[in-house]
């Protein structure tokens, strides 16, 4: 029997111990790095098996590692008792060759999340703040808030419109920001900032700032990528992650691509090995020339019909180009998270500065018709008073106030 909407919110949520954790992380060392897995799970409201229901509220891929990278995968299991540490040697050589790098700019870790952060730690102090667009991908924040800096959110360019980040105002926001971090597309509107606009960024940022690139989208839209910065010596990290499109969230695997003076600022965070299956399955992810142009276009079709679908019926979205999209659903976003999830459908998250928008993933053709009868059924229903009551980052970590630039 599928739970009632009071159910779902008096479930409350039993991982609140992990942010109990975050919240008493005084040191740097103790500080959880934040992910995406982390904040959707924060503002699930029911935590259900993974293997029922439809889960599109985490940015994930319904489809997958790609056959060559399981295989990969299978094959190289019995010599998982080995470290292995020339198959990070080879990955990085293979994408460094691909993309015409130096092997010696780019960093290979579990995912992009552990560089992201140590990016805004190394780089970000109290008198150098971090810079970021609102709304954006949060765990660089939290980052921030470890290292004492000021985080300075700026609004979105045309909300209602492109809905891209406003670059003239992130440049105006800070004389002497240490990081200005730009998601492209960006989490969680799925929209891209063009190639002249972060070309503009570049060139005007003052010139020991760190312009962090995150790309973990990249593939799954057409607009211009950013290596050439690193290529040319700019002050830009650049990440990817293998989570996305490649269909590889669980099993971590990502690059931070920098000039070799800036990578080395992670040496003090300090790296455990690579697991060998991720490895792996990031080359053979690589090689297979055909991924990337096939499920973009998977993913893009399936995203254009549920856009398409949800216009057609009066409802504003974003103009994604990713695998996510913001929906303004005219209404408190957790009464109708709260809904859906009663039918078994998890959505979501919620942003502060849009609390009538609610963040879709795109999820398979038959996930995104299941999708749109619930939702249909959920917008019928008279509007409720109960809402989802989502547990907040506690203690210090949420004590220290956001800077909003207008």
């Amino acid at each position: 029997m599928n739970p009632s909407v009071d159910s779902v919110v008096a479930s409350a949520f039993s991982r609140r111990s992990f942010f109990r954790f975050a919240a008493g992380a005084s040191a740097l060392a103790s500080l959880p790095i934040l992910t995406e897995s982390h904040l959707a799970l924060a503002q699930r409201p029911q935590f259900a098996d993974p293997n029922k229901g439809i889960h599109i509220d985490a940015n994930e891929n319904p489809l997958g590692p790609s056959e060559a990278a399981r295989q990969a995968i299978v094959d190289i299991v019995p010599r998982g008792g080995r470290y292995l540490f020339n198959l990070e040697m080879d990955l990085t050589e293979t994408f460094a060759k691909q993309e015409g790098l130096d092997p010696e700019t780019v960093k290979v870790f579990a995912g992009s999340s552990d560089p992201l952060h140590y990016t805004v730690l190394a780089f970000t102090s109290k008198d150098r703040p971090l810079v970021i667009a609102d709304p954006g991908y949060e765990a660089p924040m939290w980052a921030a808030k470890a290292s004492g800096a000021q985080v300075i959110k700026v609004p979105l360019a045309d909300p209602n419109g492109a809905a891209k980040h406003d670059v003239k105002a992130m440049l105006a926001a800070s004389a002497n920001p240490g990081v200005i971090y730009i998601c492209n597309p960006n989490n969680p509107t799925g929209t891209c900032t063009p190639r002249a606009e972060i070309e503009q960024l570049v060139a005007g940022a003052p010139k020991d700032t760190v312009i962090l690139i995150d790309e973990a989208y990249i593939h799954l839209c057409t607009e211009p990528q950013s290596l050439d910065f690193v290529k040319d010596g700019k002050n830009v990290i650049v990440l990817r992650t293998f989570s996305k499109l490649y269909g590889m969230a669980g099993i971590r695997m990502g690059f931070a691509i920098g000039r070799k003076d800036l990578i080395a600022k992670y040496q003090y965070f300090g790296q455990n090995s690579m697991p060998v299956t991720a490895l792996v399955a990031a080359k053979a992810s690589l090689m297979d020339k055909a991924l990337v142009p096939t499920r973009r276009k998977i993913i893009g079709d399936t995203r254009m019909d549920t856009l398409a679908w949800l216009k057609s019926d009066g409802y504003a979205v974003t103009p994604s180009e990713s695998n996510c999209f913001m929906l303004d659903v005219r209404r408190p976003g957790r009464q109708v998270m709260a809904g859906m999830a009663a039918k078994d459908i998890y959505i979501g998250r919620i942003w502060p500065v849009w609390p009538t928008r609610v963040r879709i993933t795109v999820g398979t053709h038959d996930e995104m018709l299941a999708f749109r009868k619930a939702f249909t059924e959920v917008m019928a229903a008279p509007a409720v008073a109960a809402e989802l009551e989502l547990p907040r980052l506690p203690g210090r970590l949420a004590e220290t106030p956001f800077t909003h630039m207008s």
